[in-house]
This record gives structure tokens, C-alpha cells and sequence, in this order.
């Protein structure tokens, strides 16, 4: 899998270009298919003939897992928070492909998955377990695998970023693009802008999935720079995983006008309009910015009416 890097223009002094994970060519792509492609790597090569994940009403990640095993006549049971069960276009692309859903409180998800892969086994199916967003050692993979697309792509063009930004939220994406930068030496500032969680917890998520992926690689980057490589900028979370704001919705506005750029409420405009603050906050010019863009076509299009509107 690979993806275009564009040239958007300059933002704030910064020279800024869009890395489009959106466009990779299966289920309105994004990172979850990137991830997934790699977990149905397994599953296809393994003695498995049904799928269990976790995921919102808003998940990307749900919807290509669904799409996947729809396409393999594979059933797939979705286990999602009733706390975060909205009627998105993600979730009837879910229905579309025949996933069935389990909802329960959050607090009893942990338990559902357990009862519900012991229940698949009993009755004699073989089930394979992806954790929510594409989470572990396979999810940061892929984005090492990223990371290297950009490494060839500065090479193929003669010049370097500075900054990297893209929606934090499970974790995977970043770890995988800074065990990218520690194994290559890159110099580049890989920024997570979280869309949830905050600190210290969110950014301790993202350490143990690095430290995790390395150990399995048997490399040793030392934890300071670890540390130091581990940037994750919790202040343009607002009310939460999925919450909107007037500032929100002017940014997807705007990128849509200007750059015919999607982005959405949940993951990607509050991960580009924390980008714009960090930028606007300092206006170094002539820095050279990557947003990679993470995905979410289907949630665009909930919030279409609202952007219509005049803010």
C-alpha cells in the first residue's frame, strides 16, 4: 500500500503538504485499512472463519473490518460502548455488510468480547480477535511501513519535513511513525494532535506501543529518546471523543473550499485545526509541514448540513 503526498500551499509561513491515507483503495481507506490490511494478512493465511472487534458507532476502523469480512462472506460481530453509539454513516456502512453488533456499557465491553469469543468457540468457530483501532504490534507496523513511503518520497524529492500531524487516538499510528523516525535516525517532529485522551494517560499509551514494537523488533532506541520523540498535544480534545465545536466546523469548511480536503468532526479537523494553532502559535517560516491524513470520508458527510450553514 502506498499514498500520494500533495503540496496544499503555505499555512502560517509553513510549506504544507497532505499525505493521503484517505485515498488508499478499499472502503474509503484511511489508516484502519492499513492496519487491517495487515491482520487480514493473518487471518487469510490462518484457520479462522469469523471476526470479533471493538469500535464506536462513529469507527472507521469498524467499518473496513466489516467491509472485509463482508467481502470474504466471513461474519463479523462488532462489540461498541453504548456511550458512544451514534447514527453515523460509518454505522450503516456496518449494516450494509452484515456485521452484527453487540452494545453494552463501557464498562462491560472488556467482559462482552471475552463471553462473546468464548460463546463462537464453544459452538465450534474458530474466531479471530482485532482489537479496537488496530491496536498492538501489527496496527504500529503499518505505520512503520508509512513512515518508510515518506522517507522514500524526501529522498525521490530532495528535501526533508520538519513537522509531522495526524489524529492520535488508539495510539498505533503514532507509535508506528515514531519507531519509524528512532529506527531510521530522521530528524523529523512526529506531533500527534489526541482526539480523546488526555495526558498522561494518552501519551502513555502511544510510549508502551512504541517500547512494545521495538522489544518485538529486538531493537533498543533507550527510553530517553523514547521520551523525547513522543510528542502528543491533548489541548484541542474539547469535550471528547466525537464532540464538535464552531472552530470544528469552520476548519472542515475551510479545508473542503480551499484544498477539496475532507475531513471530519471525530478524527481528522481536529487533528488539522490543532495543527493550524501549533503553527499560527509560532509562524516559523519556511518550515516544511506534513498533516497525514487519516481518513473518515463516511463522517464528512454527517456533518455536512452543519458546514453548509452559515457559522
Amino acid at each position: 500500500m502506498s499514498t500520494i503526498i500533495q503540496r496544499l500551499g503555505m499555512l502560517h509561513g509553513s510549506e504544507l503538504f497532505c499525505k493521503r491515507e484517505d485515498l488508499l483503495p478499499y472502503s474509503f481507506g484511511g489508516n484502519k485499512a492499513r492496519k487491517a490490511a495487515l491482520f487480514f494478512q493473518q487471518i487469510d493465511t490462518g484457520d479462522y472463519n469469523c471476526v470479533v472487534s471493538y469500535g464506536s458507532g462513529s469507527s472507521n476502523h469498524c467499518r473496513v473490518v466489516s467491509n472485509l469480512c463482508a467481502a470474504r462472506g466471513m461474519e463479523c460481530i462488532l462489540v461498541s460502548p453504548l456511550e458512544a453509539f451514534a447514527q453515523t454513516n460509518n454505522l450503516r456502512l456496518t449494516e450494509l455488510f452484515g456485521a452484527r453488533r453487540i452494545t453494552v456499557p463501557v464498562q462491560q465491553v472488556h467482559d462482552t468480547i471475552e463471553t462473546t469469543l468464548q460463546s463462537l468457540r464453544d459452538a465450534g468457530k474458530r474466531p479471530y480477535f482485532i482489537p479496537g483501532g488496530g491496536h498492538g504490534n501489527l496496527g504500529t507496523q503499518a505505520y512503520v511501513d508509512c513512515f518508510r513511503e515518506i522517507l522514500q518520497w524526501e529522498r525521490e524529492q530532495g528535501c526533508s519535513f520538519d513537522e509531522i500531524y495526524f489524529a492520535s487516538g488508539t495510539g498505533t499510528t503514532q507509535a508506528g511513525l515514531i519507531c519509524g523516525k528512532l529506527m531510521s535516525g530522521s530528524g523529523v517532529s512526529i506531533r500527534g494532535v489526541s482526539i480523546a485522551r488526555q495526558n498522561p494517560r494518552g501519551r502513555e499509551v502511544v510510549l508502551q506501543s512504541v517500547r512494545d514494537y521495538l522489544a518485538s523488533e529486538h531493537i533498543s532506541a533507550g527510553e530517553s529518546a523514547i521520551q523525547n520523540a513522543t510528542v502528543f498535544l491533548d489541548n484541542y480534545t474539547g469535550a471528547g471523543y466525537g464532540s464538535s465545536s464552531r472552530a470544528i466546523l469552520e476548519t472542515m469548511r475551510t479545508a473542503m473550499i480551499r484544498w477539496g480536503l475532507p475531513l471530519d468532526v471525530t478524527y481528522t479537523a481536529k487533528a488539522f485545526y490543532g495543527m493550524e494553532q501549533e503553527l499560527l502559535s509560532r509562524r516559523d517560516a519556511g518550515t516544511r509541514v506534513l498533516f497525514l491524513h487519516t481518513g473518515g470520508h463516511p463522517l464528512f458527510f454527517d456533518d455536512l448540513q452543519k458546514i453548509g450553514q452559515r457559522l
